[in-house]
C-alpha cells in the first residue's frame, strides 16, 4: 500500500490515513507554537523597544536604536503574524534572519560553537520552512485567499 501524496510504501499501511488526517494540523501546530514562542521573546523587548540598542550596536548593527526597534517589532508583531498565519512568509523570513544573527552571536561572538547555537539553528530552520511553505490552509493568508 502506498501513501496518497508521495507514492511511498509504509511499513504499517494503516498509518497512512492517520498521517494524512494529521498532516495540516501538525504543520499548523508547529506554526502557532513557533509564533507564540517568538512573541514570548519579543514581549520583554516591545515594552522598551530601544532597550537593546547597546546590545545590537555591540554586534555591529548601527544605529542601535533602529535595529533594536526592528528586533522588538520582528519578534513581537512578527510572532503574532506567524501564529495567526497572516503575511506568514515575510514574517517568517524576518524571524529567520533574526535567528541567524543569534546563531552568529552564540557560535562566533560568544565562542560557544554548535552547542551554544543549536537552539537558534533549529528555530531558524523552522522559520525557513514557513518562509518557503507559507501558512497552509489553517491560516489567515488562506482565509483571505492571498499570500505574499
Amino acid at each position: 500500500m502506498t501513501t496518497e501524496k508521495s507514492g511511498r510504501r509504509l511499513f504499517i499501511p494503516t498509518l497512512g490515513s492517520v498521517y494524512a488526517a494529521l498532516h495540516d494540523s501538525a504543520e499548523t501546530i508547529l506554526r502557532v507554537v513557533a509564533g507564540v514562542a517568538l512573541v514570548t521573546h519579543g514581549l520583554g523587548k516591545i515594552g522598551d523597544p530601544f532597550g537593546a540598542s547597546g546590545m545590537v550596536e555591540s554586534l555591529g548593527f548601527y544605529p542601535g536604536a533602529f535595529w533594536s526597534l526592528l528586533l522588538s517589532c520582528t519578534e513581537f508583531f512578527g510572532g503574532i503574524l506567524i501564529a495567526v498565519g497572516l503575511l506568514t512568509r515575510p514574517a517568517s523570513f524576518a524571524a529567520m534572519i533574526v535567528l541567524l544573527v543569534t546563531v552568529w552571536f552564540h557560535w562566533i561572538t560568544m565562542g560557544q560553537g554548535y552547542s551554544g547555537a543549536e537552539k537558534s539553528i533549529l528555530w531558524a530552520a523552522i522559520f525557513l520552512f514557513f518562509a518557503v511553505r507559507g501558512g497552509n490552509r489553517h491560516s489567515l493568508d488562506a482565509r483571505f485567499s492571498r499570500e505574499f
